[in-house]
């Protein structure tokens, strides 16, 4: 089969062996993969996000030294079955699936093995009772979005939120624009967005946020207030103290931009009692200054990836059309375009979410 390798620093298309279903697992095809964030960073910053894994557990065993094939957000069709396996579902038909497989009682992730392909190859051998059949008619490009939109739906779920609580949403990239998502579907509204980015922004409106700021010429956190402040609001000292007149509406902020700083920011702006609810993934050293959060009693929150109901409910948002996925798909690549889409992709105005075809 065909692939995109990692190979020492440079991402380079190779023919590699094809794999062969074990006991409980599926031959699949790839039919589209989306390019994440931390493809991203993993190729360019290898060594320090294999360290980082190994101090937080190991939980991506990726051998910088070794070839990889990255890709976690697939959507594959099932070619046959391995050994022993009940032909559960007919060849041809669409799958997505949680980026593992599993190998008898060993669970194996997949877009960071250097011993399992991920979706940037032609065929990859996933779980049986791992794969979820694509519903409705949806299509394989909108079905590889399940992940990323997996990911913003796990943060809404993980925010305890009320029907009173007013969520800003700090970064609009693919994760950010996945947390609006589940913002819409949980009718949580205003939502408010903001983004240095036009394009972004743009995108923000399209998946349902209903104010979008620029940092650059509006605080988010001042728009924020504005708009949880009820008619009336006495915000002395002494009203607060004892409770008089109406109360400003909680707020919830997600945090989804994952670079150093931005968590400081954050509680710096946010008001008293925020909750903070972190779902970027900053991979170098931050810093910030507890005070901040002592004097405001705010709660901050970190979230990654999703839950197996998560995952299959996702698929079920897209599929039932409570996500349009649509705008968020920019640009589609066969396996020969994807080194240069991963450099296309630092440019917030021309991508949101590159599709891999390994057969195009």
């Amino acid at each position: 089969m065909r692939a995109a390798v990692f190979r020492q620093g440079s991402i380079v298309v190779d023919t590699l062996p094809d794999p062969v279903p074990e006991q409980g697992q599926v031959l699949v095809r790839t039919r589209a993969c989306g390019i994440c964030g931390s493809d991203l960073h993993a190729a360019k910053h290898t060594h320090q996000f294999v360290n980082l894994a190994k101090r937080a557990g190991n939980r991506w065993a990726m051998d910088a030294d070794r070839d990889v094939v990255f890709g976690h957000e697939f959507c594959c069709e099932v070619v046959e079955y391995g050994p022993n396996t009940p032909h559960r579902l007919a060849p041809g038909t669409l799958v997505c699936s949680m980026p593992l497989t599993l190998a008898g009682e060993s669970v194996q992730g997949i877009g960071y093995s250097n011993d399992i392909a991920g979706g940037f190859a032609q065929y990859m051998p996933l779980a049986d009772k791992m794969l979820l059949p694509v519903p409705n008619g949806l299509s394989a490009a909108s079905a590889a979005l399940t992940e990323p939109i997996a990911v913003g739906w796990h943060a809404v779920e993980n925010a305890r939120l009320a029907p009173d609580d007013v969520p800003l949403v700090v970064g609009c990239g693919p994760v950010g624009l996945a947390v609006i998502a589940g913002l819409v579907i949980k009718n949580l509204h205003p939502i408010i967005a903001a983004d240095y980015s036009p394009a972004r922004r743009a995108l923000a409106l399209k998946m349902g946020a209903d104010i979008v700021i620029d940092p650059a010429e509006t605080s988010p956190y001042e728009t924020w207030r504005q708009t949880a402040t009820p008619e009336g609001f006495d915000g002395s000292r002494y009203a607060q103290l004892f409770g008089l007149g109406p109360k400003m509406r909680p707020a919830v902020i997600f945090e989804c931009v994952g670079v150093p700083g931005v968590i400081q920011q954050v509680m710096e702006g946010a008001p008293a009692s925020a909750r903070i609810v972190v779902v970027g993934v900053c991979m170098e050293t931050d810093r910030f200054e507890p005070f901040f959060g002592i004097v405001k009693q705010l709660n901050v929150q970190f979230v990654l990836a999703y839950t197996a109901k998560e995952f299959a409910d996702s698929l079920h948002h897209i599929a039932e059309g409570k996500v349009d996925v649509s705008p968020l798909i920019t640009g589609t690549v066969g396996l020969d375009g994807v080194s240069n889409a991963f450099a296309e992709l630092a440019n917030p105005e021309k991508h949101a979410k590159v599709l891999v075809d390994p057969w195009g």
